[in-house]
């Protein structure tokens, strides 16, 4: 009886062995998993799926059929029929003069909608603290909200007088630099719509409430890459804002200082434009934008 029953776990061990078959332990990279035996429920494809697109992200400048089947280790008709497959989805995208393969829409349109607003407080808070540091005034990050734009995230600088907006306040776009710059992100057609549904109404004496005037202003703001508020939201505030992208290259926010008119003269502001754009060219990295040049 003993016997029998050495026999029975040793028959019992090699049936859970199961030489040849290796199992797909969690967190196995999805390359090294792109070679398991199929598994229930069409494992095999999307662990192969997945391992592609790793290969070809892997790859900057983009990968060829024959690099991205030599790094899955796949064979290259398999690689090509999953690569088509990806392609329809948008997944990844072939260039029609080099042929390689690079990451489609489709994914970074994934990726955006997982780069929500505290994910975005949490990546500005730091660059706006060392802005304020720098420049000594208040800082800013906003994001769209309709019309209007909205701020998530702000610090104090180390000056006399700071401004006591709290966070999650509303400004009109037309008057404030950081709403310029998210007008100035809206290509003809939207900047339209917006000027023709938009009441253009002052907030202080120096406010844009002509169409033409706003037209001329976010113009500048596209070419320069940069917008002021001198005294338009409110009369004692001078602020300049500058673009923040993400990994798409599309325009997500606008980060700024401000400072009170008599320390943030004309001639400080633009001195300090460089110091902004600096700080959102960090932030932009932070959200996946590649580096300029």
């Amino acid at each position: 009886m003993k016997k029998c029953g050495d026999e029975a776990v040793k028959t019992e061990t090699r049936s859970r062995a199961r030489p040849g078959r290796p199992a797909t332990m969690p967190g196995q990279p999805a390359a090294a998993a792109a070679g398991a035996e199929s598994q229930p429920g069409g494992i095999q494809s999307l662990a192969r799926a997945f391992a592609i697109m790793e290969a070809v992200a892997r790859n900057r400048d983009g990968a060829n059929l024959a690099t991205i089947s030599k790094s899955v280790g796949l064979h290259t008709s398999t690689t090509f029929h999953l690569l088509k497959t990806l392609a329809a989805l948008g997944y990844v995208k072939q260039s029609k003069e080099s042929k390689r393969y690079r990451i489609g829409r489709s994914l970074f349109a994934l990726a955006a909608s997982a780069l929500d607003e505290i994910e975005m407080v949490n990546l500005a808070t730091p660059v706006l603290e060392e802005l304020s540091r720098e420049t000594g005034e208040s800082g800013h990050f906003a994001v769209r909200r309709g019309d209007s734009v909205i701020v998530i995230a702000r610090t104090n600088g180390s000056g006399a007088f700071q401004l006591t907006d709290r966070v999650g306040v509303t400004r009109p776009a037309h008057c404030t630099a950081l709403g310029k710059v998210i007008l100035a992100a809206l290509d003809g057609g939207q900047f339209e719509r917006f000027v023709a549904r938009t009441t253009l109404a002052a907030s202080t004496p120096r406010s844009i409430t002509d169409a033409e005037r706003l037209r001329r202003e976010i113009d500048e703001a596209r070419r320069s890459g940069i917008a002021f508020d001198d005294g338009e939201f409110d009369a004692e505030v001078r602020c300049v804002a500058v673009p923040v992208q993400d990994f798409t290259g599309q325009v997500v926010g606008a980060l700024g200082i401000s400072g009170p008119v008599w320390r943030l003269t004309i001639p400080a502001m633009q001195s300090r434009a460089a110091v902004v754009q600096a700080a959102a060219a960090r932030l932009s990295a932070s959200f996946g934008a590649a580096a300029p040049g």
